[in-house]
């Protein structure tokens, strides 16, 4: 009786299972590297192409929309959140995102274009597109043609940002950018001390005096009145307003309203939004550490007070 392993007809299929697992592992690599060679012409070709339509919108031609898609407008006035806006969509919008560009060009009639910056309907400001713009980019809004989307957060949380924002750059312009209150300040006493020490300029500031901008050309930054006034018109004529601190309660309820209003197909069930990297409110514990901030608040004229809390906001005592 033969002793040992008794072959069967199973051999010569099992080494053929071996020999074709090799052979594909072999391949894969290739496969591999061929597939995502592939993917990456066709994003740079949709990039290029993205990149002409957003060449020839600058020289004034009309741009035809990617099927139903209107041009969309992401405006925020200095420190309400825009840049994260922008970041939700650039990372989150599919192939639309690849049509976001920085500033404001209105179209006569839609394209997929996005365009986001800071605008002013009423009043000529620093760093902001001038109302006349403005002005031609709801005419679009009120024809059909296109969306605006206007991000905004309390008041009184965008007046100290934009204060320390200016005053880091005015203090070195040559950078090019200010720097955030997290980036200036380790904790808010900080912010505080420095408030008390500074108050005065922070108070001119306020109120919108010129000399505080002075080294830069052209209008002066807004005062902390015309700021709220703006926000208010802002809201009334926008398609979509959204406010930051939302994103920081359910930031994926608050970015899918992007999302329906442009039209994206997009799965929501595995997305993951990240919510303001900001602290809200901030101007309360502010207020309570610095009277003469709170005295500012107290003397707050009707109008500014009552547009304040006619856009969904407190003023917290």
């Amino acid at each position: 009786m033969t002793q040992g392993v008794v072959p069967t007809g199973r051999a010569p299929a099992l080494r053929r299972l071996v020999s074709s697992a090799r052979s594909t592992l072999r391949q894969s690599p290739a496969k591999i590297r061929h597939s995502l060679e592939k993917r990456i012409v066709l994003q740079r070709l949709e990039v290029a192409r993205a990149a002409l339509k957003h060449l020839l919108g600058a020289c004034g031609w009309q741009i035809a929309p990617q099927g139903c898609d209107r041009t969309a407008y992401v405006i925020g006035l200095y420190g309400t959140g825009r840049h994260y806006i922008n970041e939700l969509i650039g990372a989150n919008l599919g192939r639309r995102s690849i049509y976001l560009i920085e500033g404001l060009r209105w179209h006569p009639a839609p394209t997929s274009l996005i365009y986001s910056y800071h605008a002013t309907i009423k009043y000529r400001r620093l760093f902001q597109e001038p109302p006349e713009l403005t002005s031609r980019l709801l005419q679009s809004v009120r024809s059909g043609f296109a969306d605006l989307i206007f991000i905004y957060r309390h008041p009184l949380d965008s007046l100290l940002t934009n204060w320390i924002w200016l005053r880091t750059y005015i203090h070195k312009p040559s950078r090019g950018w200010g720097h955030d209150i997290s980036v200036v300040y380790r904790n808010t006493e900080e912010l505080c001390v420095d408030l008390e020490r500074n108050f005065a300029e922070f108070e001119a500031f306020a109120r919108g005096d010129p000399s505080f901008t002075a080294i830069f050309p052209g209008p002066r930054f807004f005062s902390f009145a015309e700021f709220v006034e703006e926000t208010t018109l802002f809201i009334e004529c926008a398609t979509l307003a959204l406010r930051l601190e939302d994103f920081m309660a359910d930031p994926l309820k608050e970015f899918a309203k992007i999302v329906r209003l442009m039209s994206v197909d997009l799965d929501m069930s595995g997305l993951s939004v990240p919510r303001p990297r900001t602290q809200l409110y901030r101007y309360r514990t502010v207020a309570a550490r610095v009277p003469r901030f709170q005295a500012l608040i107290d003397d707050l004229d009707a109008e500014t007070r009552g547009r304040i809390e006619t856009i969904g906001y407190r003023i917290e005592d």
